[in-house]
């Protein structure tokens, strides 16, 4: 099956990301951080066979680290997250992927193997989801639209995990979870993943 995977990614300026993280640590090291998860996101999905599609949030950047074969790259619309995320997954349902998943730049934990892990459970389910520590998600994959998925969200809640199962459950669409991991917001978030990875 024809499959794509959505990166969504924020354009790497000093004081415009991980502001929680600046907040504590400062607005240089919540870059540098920043710059780690892109490159670790470059890494992790390098390795799979999916079309990787990197969304921009600012502008389009002409040399970066995703000038790599296998990527192609894209503008996120200017709308609220759910416009931003439903756009993009239907511009590439549109174009003939048959499973699409999208992930942020936020997660040290996502492996190559959950993401395998992600397109293989989409053969007998409608959607996959990634649950994060903070309430939110950090994949989420389908193989048809799903709209209400991305609609009437308190985006960067921890309620966005149980609302968007409830809304799967509703309208009768099978899903699968992968496992629990912990994005990358804070410094405590920043300490546990060190822990973790060392």
């Amino acid at each position: 099956m024809k499959e794509a995977i959505i990166i969504f990614v924020r354009n790497p300026q000093l004081g415009k990301i991980k502001t929680r993280l600046a907040a504590t640590l400062g607005e240089e090291k919540a870059l540098a951080i920043y710059k780690e998860l892109l490159h670790h996101t470059k890494e992790i999905t390098a390795q799979i066979t999916a079309d990787k599609y990197v969304f921009y949030f600012d502008k389009i950047e002409e040399n970066d680290l995703w000038n790599a074969p296998g990527f192609f790259k894209s503008l996120q619309c200017n709308d609220e997250l759910g416009d931003k995320m439903k756009n993009a997954f239907r511009k590439l349902f549109n174009e003939g992927y048959e499973k699409v998943a999208i992930i942020g730049s936020d997660c040290f934990e996502l492996t190559t193997t959950i993401i395998g892990e992600a397109f293989a459970l989409l053969k007998n389910n409608d959607a996959v989801i990634g649950p994060a520590k903070d309430g939110g998600y950090y994949l989420l994959g389908m193989k048809k639209m799903i709209e209400p998925v991305f609609e009437n969200k308190q985006w960067s809640t921890d309620s966005v995990f149980r609302e968007t199962i409830n809304d799967l459950t509703e309208n009768n669409f099978s899903f699968s979870c992968l496992p629990l991991l912990t994005d990358v917001d804070t410094e405590e978030d920043w300490n546990y993943t060190k822990k973790i990875l060392s």
